[in-house]
């Protein structure tokens, strides 16, 4: 996975070698954390044009992987859920 240009400027900012790779690891988490939020609203984004329920269960996968991996909270997850069904109906 190639290094995002943002974290090339970045990259110099740490002296020390420790913060230097910690730095590398959070710009990493940054872009997949982004990526699943990105995943997760365009499912929802599809599911509320089309209104189907196999777009409701890529919906809710999308959810449940972003809230498992920590990039929404747990009850923001099942708020989300919950107004897709309301929506469904």
């Amino acid at each position: 996975m190639p290094i995002p240009l943002i974290s090339v400027t970045l990259l110099s900012m740490p002296i020390i070698k420790s913060a230097k790779k910690a730095l590398r690891g959070s710009v990493r988490k940054h872009t997949i954390n982004n990526a699943r939020r990105k995943a997760m609203r365009s499912s929802v984004k599809t599911l509320k044009k089309t209104l189907n329920e196999k777009e409701l269960s890529a919906a809710y996968q999308a959810i449940d992987k972003a809230a498992k991996r920590g990039v929404i909270k747990k009850n923001t997850a099942a708020r989300k859920k919950s107004r897709l069904v309301k929506l469904m109906r």
